[in-house]
């Protein structure tokens, strides 16, 4: 997990993310990755919190929009990391993202952002070099390092 100091973690905005993987047939585990709308950078599926939804449901939620993904997602945060978001005015405000495993099962052919991003499938070691924050990376690494079972997860 990635540490912060109490100032960082108080100022830091709170943002939810899903970390969608996929096992093939050979056991294998890809990432799967979507670039943002801004940056063009790989990231994550995330979002702000949804009024009426727990954490991992709104993460469920984020990668139905931005990737049209459907699966099993963790009740249980992976970890979290910070990053700056920046701002259509050219500033910037630091965010907590609190990531959620989303084992996919499936991604529509249609979904809310389908012409707004690109989606690449990753190896871990790769999607976890794709990244630019470090601490994405980290958990990328270390979850799927470990990451046998989806452990507690929900349909969604």
């Amino acid at each position: 997990m990635v540490t912060t100091t109490d100032d960082e973690e108080r100022t830091a905005r709170r943002q939810i993310g899903a970390l969608p993987f996929q096992r093939g047939d050979d056991g294998e585990t890809a990432v799967l990755l979507v670039t943002s709308r801004e940056s063009r950078r790989w990231v994550i599926p995330k979002g702000w919190p949804m009024k009426g939804r727990k954490p991992y449901e709104a993460a469920a939620r984020e990668a139905y929009e931005e990737a049209g993904l459907v699966g099993q997602i963790g009740k249980r945060p992976l970890g979290f990391y910070l990053y700056e978001k920046r701002l259509k005015n050219r500033g910037s405000v630091l965010c907590q993202v609190k990531v959620f495993p989303l084992e996919v099962r499936k991604q529509l052919s249609r979904w809310p952002e389908q012409h707004q991003r690109e989606l690449r499938w990753f190896s871990p070691a790769d999607a976890a070099e794709a990244v630019n924050e470090p601490g994405l990376a980290a958990i990328i690494r270390a979850t799927l390092k470990r990451h046998k079972d989806p452990g507690d997860t929900r349909k969604v």
